[in-house]
């Protein structure tokens, strides 16, 4: 598979994702849309290692790479959906684009595959920045549009630690290997949230919440997760983090023309901050080098 077509490919999946989010809780409730998107995808997944015969892998670094996936599909996914329920789709993906400068933290502790330099610090900076604004204007939004900006920063966390861990531990495994297993871990976890916290089978689903369910399990769930593990195995992880540099834009495009989503000037104004920031914090030190030479 071509690494550049991948690329591409979740920078599409990612920048759709946060409306179908949205529109899959409509109804019956994010937890239930949650839990069937991840059910859906687990079977899926699994369907697929068996046509293809495959089979996991049950030595100690897979089995820790699926703990590392799952963790990270969990935490990762379980505030985004609830902050769906207060704040635009398109600033979903917005608060996600912070997420090279935290994965840039974590790995240059974890991995070693990057120094904090001067340069990178001023990234840092100018992420928070645009990050402030947008959160200043969380009022505007709604009474619990600052709590759906904290859900999505949660989410940031610990989709960047699940990636840098994913990393660490280095088991080399196929990408469709490390989705089915992390689906498998996460799946049950999501099913057990619902179980406690709802636990309602609802009686009407409209047909846009079915259909984004069905998108976001295939499509979201596994297509994407396949493409997101092959392109990490392939490129540091703060590069593959870039892909949430181009994602925002998109995503507030098609959250204001499909779904009528208002965006004030400021976070237009606080997106092109955190995107700089990131262009800073992943290119600054080597255009600063070129320019030197």
């Amino acid at each position: 598979m071509s690494v550049p077509a991948a690329y591409i490919g979740i920078i599409l999946i990612w920048a759709t994702t946060p409306l179908a989010i949205k529109w899959s809780g409509e109804g019956p409730g994010f937890l239930f849309g949650l839990s069937a998107r991840m059910v859906l995808g687990a079977i899926l997944s699994s369907l697929l290692m068996t046509i293809l015969a495959r089979r996991l892998s049950w030595r100690r670094e897979a089995v820790l790479s699926y703990l590392a996936s799952g963790m990270s599909i969990y935490g990762g996914m379980l505030p985004v959906y609830w902050a769906a329920q207060y704040i635009p789709s398109g600033l979903i993906s917005v608060i996600f684009a912070i997420s090279p400068i935290v994965t840039g933290i974590f790995a240059s502790f974890w991995l070693r595959e990057s120094a904090l330099t001067p340069l990178r610090l001023l990234g840092i900076g100018l992420g928070l920045a645009g990050l402030a604004a947008i959160f200043g204007t969380g009022g505007r939004l709604g009474p619990h549009a600052p709590l759906g900006i904290l859900g999505v920063l949660l989410a940031v966390l610990f989709h960047s630690l699940g990636s840098v861990w994913v990393k660490a531990v280095g088991a080399r495994l196929p990408a469709l290997s490390t989705v089915t297993g992390g689906l498998l871990v996460a799946a049950p976890l999501f099913l057990i949230t619902w179980g406690l916290f709802d636990g309602h089978w609802p009686v009407q689903v409209p047909a846009r919440a079915w259909q984004s369910i069905v998108y976001l399990g295939v499509v979201g769930s596994v297509l994407g997760f396949v493409l997101f593990y092959y392109v990490l195995q392939h490129l540091e992880t703060s590069r593959v983090m870039l892909v949430t540099l181009l994602t925002p834009v998109l995503a507030l495009l098609i959250g204001q023309v499909f779904n009528g989503e208002h965006i004030a000037p400021v976070v237009w104004l606080g997106t092109c901050c955190i995107l700089l920031g990131m262009a800073v914090h992943q290119w600054g030190d080597r255009l600063w080098r070129w320019k030197t030479t």
